[in-house]
């Protein structure tokens, strides 16, 4: 609900700071005090078209901040979120409107469009009047209404999936024939690349391992001579290894004349010739690993550049000709084949609109049921509303060719104000006074049905008296048991019915304070007992408030704290 509202420097108002509680509260005061401007910066705060002549004369800006205490799991919430909004405790929702006709818009004190702005206003508040964008009269808005009074999520759900569904077969059928069209139209092209890549036969990884084997292959070839040259030092006509063993067999020989210094020599020459035959088996072993095959390094050359060129020819990489054969080879079969997968998509797209359709009819019997049960219980409001020749229809279009995700209903909130004359649309039909009154009706009935936690009802007493305001003030109170309600109005019945009593009324401004010129400005104070008597009184006597006026003033009250 809301919780705080303040305005800042917008038309008449300079400074104000009202807060608000649940039940009913009512806005009064004499015509041109500001109720007008009042509603006006509100609605501004929800995101409303933003006008340059809102800003209070003399000033270069304008601001209304509105602070709401809504549950956690509010769909007001989940939009604020969506925008990458911190919703952590109230939301805040400020709007700035400068005097050259620009505005900019906050939630939380981040900025948002004002599209978020309005997205988020609407789950808080509705308001209802005599304006065309203040009422609840969007015939986009009926059908949602008609459900959630029917309790129909199942159904919409329900045919919501059966549309998803049907755009989806849709999707892959012309998916389908697209593909076929294609198929048919390259079917030469097609067949001779599929004949081309099955002869080549590539495979996922071949260039690369073609490339390291072909690389392996040219560097053996290089360093094979000088493995070649340093094997004939250590085994050739000039292997030092002879001389070497001959020194050695001498040494041995002498070992017992003079071992002290023979020894060491035998040791070390002997591991020089271990040395040299570990040296000669590695060269051994590098020729024999150098050694390959001309013509191999041929062919794998040879098929190295032909999957090269069968890459820059379809314009894919080596390793994606794999996958691109399997492609084109299965828009070959889809030429052959083609029709019956069309046929199968055919029928499946045949048997998704059928499930849609007996989705979307069970529905649509549905609304039909529960437009008469709505059509009834708001028939039941409308008598003590001075609508008692009045009828209330929900008119149901249905049009089976005209169908999306929440079915082939459109539904539309019209009115008979008087018998004999034409049922139309409310907003075409009925007066102001009269769409208010059919508005409030209709909410009374709809009161546990989603209603956004606080509505706003302006001047909808607006030329009925007596008993019709009296009834319009139990309506209103009978909504605040369940949603924070707040009324502006020139009805003392329904004033009398109010938990809280707000008072607008005009005020000088010292010159002083204003640099000498005189200003004007509204002002709104909460009012206690006996002020709340004095302004029933004088909604109800005028200008000159009579002692017989205070009486009934006390009597409206008294009647009122009874019936609550």
């Amino acid at each position: 609900m809301l919780v705080q509202l303040s305005i800042r420097d917008i038309v008449l108002i300079d400074r104000l700071e009202l807060q608000f509680d649940a039940g009913l509260s009512v806005l009064t005061g004499e015509t041109g005090a500001g109720k007008s401007i009042l509603l006006d910066a509100f609605a501004l705060a929800l995101g409303g078209r933003g006008d340059g002549s809102l800003v209070r004369h003399g000033e270069s800006q304008g601001q209304i901040t509105a602070v709401f205490d809504v549950a956690t799991g509010h769909p007001a919430r989940a939009i604020a979120a969506e925008a990458d909004i911190d919703t952590e405790g109230d939301l805040i929702l400020r709007r700035m409107q400068m005097a050259d006709g620009r505005t900019r818009a906050f939630i939380n004190d981040q900025a948002v469009s004002v599209q978020v702005l309005r997205a988020v206003g609407t789950r808080l508040v509705e308001i209802h009047g005599q304006h065309d964008d203040r009422a609840m009269i969007d015939p986009a808005t009926h059908r949602a209404i008609l459900d959630a009074y029917g309790g129909h999520e199942s159904g919409v759900a329900a045919v919501r999936v059966a549309a998803a569904a049907v755009s989806q077969a849709r999707k892959a059928l012309d998916t389908q024939r697209a593909r076929i069209e294609k198929a048919r139209r390259d079917a030469d092209y097609l067949r001779h690349a599929v004949e081309e890549l099955e002869a080549l036969a590539p495979s996922p990884g071949e260039e690369a391992e073609l490339a390291a084997r072909r690389q392996e292959m040219m560097q053996a070839e290089k360093v094979a001579s000088e493995l070649s040259d340093a094997q004939d030092v250590l085994a050739g006509q000039a292997s030092p290894v002879p001389a070497i063993s001959a020194a050695l067999r001498r040494l041995e020989r002498r070992t017992e004349q003079a071992p002290q210094l023979i020894e060491p020599s035998v040791r070390a020459l002997d591991a020089v010739l271990v040395a040299c035959d570990e040296a000669r088996d590695a060269l051994e072993q590098a020729l024999r690993d150098a050694q390959f095959d001309p013509r191999e390094l041929e062919n794998v050359e040879e098929r190295l550049f032909a999957l090269r060129a069968a890459g820059r020819k379809y314009d894919v990489l080596p390793d994606e000709l794999a996958d691109l054969r399997a492609r084109f080879a299965a828009d070959v079969a889809s030429i052959d084949a083609g029709e019956e997968e069309l046929a199968s998509r055919e029928a499946a797209l045949a048997q998704a609109e059928a499930a849609y359709r007996k989705a979307a009819q069970s529905l649509s019997a549905a609304r039909a049921k529960t437009a008469a049960a709505l059509d009834a219980a708001v028939a039941k409001e409308l008598p003590p509303l001075k609508l008692e020749r009045a009828r209330f229809i929900t008119h149901i279009t249905v049009d089976e060719q005209s169908r999306d995700a929440s079915g082939f209903d459109r539904v539309e909130f019209w009115a008979q104000t008087n018998p004999g004359t034409r049922a139309g649309p409310m907003m075409k039909v009925a007066s102001g006074g009269e769409l208010s009154r059919f508005m409030l009706a209709l909410k009374v009935v709809l009161a546990d049905r989603g209603s956004a936690p606080t509505l706003v009802f302006d001047e909808i007493d607006t030329g009925v008296g007596g008993a019709v305001a009296d009834a319009i003030g139990q309506r209103l109170a009978r909504l605040a048991a369940s949603t924070q309600v707040m009324a502006v109005t020139h009805a003392p019945q329904v004033a009398a019915r109010a938990e809280r009593h707000f008072l607008i009324a005009k005020e000088s401004i010292a010159r002083e304070s204003t640099g000498g010129e005189e200003r004007v400005a509204t002002r709104v104070a909460p009012l206690v007992e006996e002020n709340r008597r004095e302004e029933i009184a004088r909604m109800l006597a005028g200008a000159t408030i009579t002692s017989e006026a205070r009486a009934a003033a006390i009597k409206l009250l008294e009647g009122a704290l009874a019936r609550h």
